[in-house]
């Protein structure tokens, strides 16, 4: 649960700061302060966050190398449109947005498989005419969830994975 709501609060605090400026820095409604530089020739974002726990990273960009953890992989013939990954002291984890041509369902399947072998407990499964939506948590504080909504060219989907290390 600590990985989803530092990932949460360092993604809204970067899209309330960023804009089209090449860095900076932002400051929450709690005081975290997150630093922010963007690669003006990749499109890339490096980030820090500063919290009462620490201090956690971020890297989000269309190259950014896609390192699941717990064993996760992306769809096979997805293409990765944007991968972010985020690091602090006690946790890890990945937000990658990817196309697909496969269905919502089969996706979903392929990530359900993945998260039960991965000891994620299924909590959430939300279905919609055009969205599919599964998420849940592993005893060993790990999170997951994977959305992925039908297009007329075919299926977006996102996937976030984060662990807890004790």
């Amino acid at each position: 649960m600590m990985v989803r709501l530092a990932m949460a609060g360092m993604a809204a605090l970067l899209l309330a700061g960023c804009g089209s400026e090449g860095s900076g820095t932002v400051e929450g409604e709690n005081g975290e302060v997150a630093h922010y530089k963007v690669d003006e020739s990749s499109g890339e974002v490096n980030a820090t966050l500063e919290t009462a726990d620490g201090t956690a990273t971020m890297r989000s960009g269309a190259d950014v190398p896609v390192e699941l953890p717990r064993g996760f992989t992306i769809y096979p013939g997805a293409e990765v449109t944007t991968n972010t990954v985020f690091e602090q002291a006690d946790a890890n984890g990945a937000l990658v947005t990817m196309k697909a041509e496969a269905s919502p369902e089969e996706m979903v399947a392929f990530y359900r498989k993945q998260a039960e072998a991965a000891g994620v407990e299924i909590s959430l499964n939300m279905n919609t005419d055009t969205m599919q939506m599964i998420g849940g948590d592993a005893p060993d504080g790990a999170t997951f969830s994977f959305t992925s909504t039908r297009k007329d060219d075919g299926t977006t989907a996102q996937l976030m994975v984060g662990e807890a290390f004790r």
